[in-house]
């Protein structure tokens, strides 16, 4: 792996400090809100796209607007941070999932498919913001804490995260408040926490993380631009700007250090089993209740145990992650992705072997989290410290495309082959994708050691 720039030593300057510590703050607690956003498109989702289609075999497609959504958004988010900054690019992407949030309203009232599926597409700008916060978070980061900082703003997505998905029951209490369908008071929810995730970048995040490491790089080589204060008003390009955005300048920088690609290839594969399996469990715990969609409605019980359910694979996405953070700094980001990736394939096997045990399913989609937790946050860790200052920005924006182009796919596929081969053809399958991404990354690390 090509060893950190020198450009990282700007991460010791005191005004370096101290903003870096704001960013974890600012971050980290728009992050709890925000986290919110997702919550009831999840454990919802797939349900509402059976009940407004008709049809079980679109139960994945709310999912697969969300990731396509998030997909669509990552490289502009990422271009807008490089000319903007980071607090214009993250805020203007929470706004857009709060209209996301409107429009799944509105498909719930209306019971409109197509705007199921716009307002999903939305809020999947929301999921990419929640990706990206991560990136943000190392633009000041000292290299040997860049696990730790990254690690932090994931896990403060814990809180609203796991509550997310059980905004069922308060939900229906705010759906009967303002005389609305049951499932539109989650997303009322939702959509409320998103707009104070939103309010909170745009007014904390001062200064901006990225531009001012761009201020600082350059007055180590003219003292007369020091002036710090003036970042926050400058969008002015520096010699760690790149010199190029968008797929094509993402694929170039990636496909050329073997490590960043390797990185690339842990989180999207971890991201699509993780997606593909979690989309699934509400409607496979639907079935095994013998419930219809129309009946699920009148038996809150399985409602709620659905949302527990995903509450708890939640937790285990987040909730470990500064713990993953830590082991990627002292044992090396490389051996960290392979042991999340050697926990989502036992997650699997047992979803697939014990698909009518709820225990199993439970402890199943708990592993499922904790290896995505692991592959994600080393994987991430990873591509950061693989490239130069310059390259990290259109190489996180392409990162998080292909990521959830990936998710998207698996999303759009787990339905018909749950509809084929059940719930344990589906965790087969998926298992598979991750034996051949854990063999791809092996070999571009191979005699190519991470550093922590």
């Amino acid at each position: 792996m090509a060893p950190d720039s020198p450009a990282d030593d700007i991460a010791l300057l005191p005004h370096a400090r101290v903003a870096q510590r704001r960013a974890v703050r600012v971050l980290g607690t728009a992050q709890v809100f925000s986290g919110l956003g997702n919550g009831a498109t999840l454990s919802l989702g797939s349900i509402l796209a059976v009940e407004l289609s008709g049809a079980e075999s679109n139960a994945g497609f709310v999912n697969t607007a969300m990731t396509l959504g998030s997909a669509a958004v990552s490289i502009p988010l990422s271009t807008l941070a490089v000319r903007r900054g980071r607090r214009v690019a993250l805020g203007i992407g929470l706004a857009a999932g709060l209209l996301g949030q409107a429009l799944m309203v509105a498909a719930v009232i209306t019971r409109f498919f197509p705007v199921l599926l716009l307002g999903a597409f939305l809020v999947g700008f929301g999921a990419a913001v929640n990706l990206q916060a991560r990136f943000a978070v190392t633009d000041l980061s000292e290299p040997q804490h860049r696990g730790r900082d990254l690690s932090v703003v994931v896990w403060a997505v814990t809180v609203g995260a796991v509550l997310g998905p059980n905004m069922v029951g308060p939900g229906a209490v705010v759906s009967d408040w303002l005389d609305l369908p049951i499932h539109a008071g989650p997303f009322l929810i939702s959509g409320a926490g998103m707009a104070v995730g939103a309010a909170i970048i745009l007014t904390g995040l001062r200064p901006d993380p990225l531009l001012l490491r761009r201020r600082l790089e350059d007055a180590t080589e003219s003292p007369a631009s020091a002036d710090v204060g003036s970042v926050t008003r400058s969008s002015g390009r520096s010699r760690s700007s790149p010199r190029s955005t968008g797929w094509a300048a993402g694929w170039r920088i990636v496909r050329a250090q073997p490590t960043a690609l390797a990185a690339v290839l842990t989180v999207a594969g971890a991201h699509a089993v993780m997606v593909g399996l979690m989309s699934m469990t509400p409607l496979h715990l639907q079935h095994e209740a013998g419930l219809t969609s129309s009946e699920l409605g009148q038996h809150p019980d399985t409602v709620v145990l659905i949302g527990f359910t995903l509450s708890l694979h939640v937790a285990g996405m987040y909730a470990l992650s500064p713990v993953m953070g830590m082991l990627a700094d002292r044992l090396g980001p490389a051996r960290v992705a392979g042991g999340g990736l050697t926990v989502l394939v036992a997650a699997a096997a047992l979803t697939g072997f014990f698909p009518h045990q709820h225990l199993a399913v439970v402890t199943g989609l708990v592993l499922l989290g904790l290896g995505w937790s692991a592959a994600t946050v080393a994987g991430s860790t990873l591509l950061v410290a693989a490239l130069r200052p310059a390259d990290r920005v259109p190489a996180q924006g392409f990162s998080d495309a292909v990521m959830s182009l990936a998710a998207a796919v698996s999303s759009l596929a787990a339905g018909p082959i749950m509809g084929g081969l059940g719930f344990t053809g589906l965790s087969a399958a998926l298992a598979g994708v991750v034996v051949l991404c854990g063999i791809g990354v092996a070999a571009l690390v191979r005699g190519r050691p991470a550093r922590p």
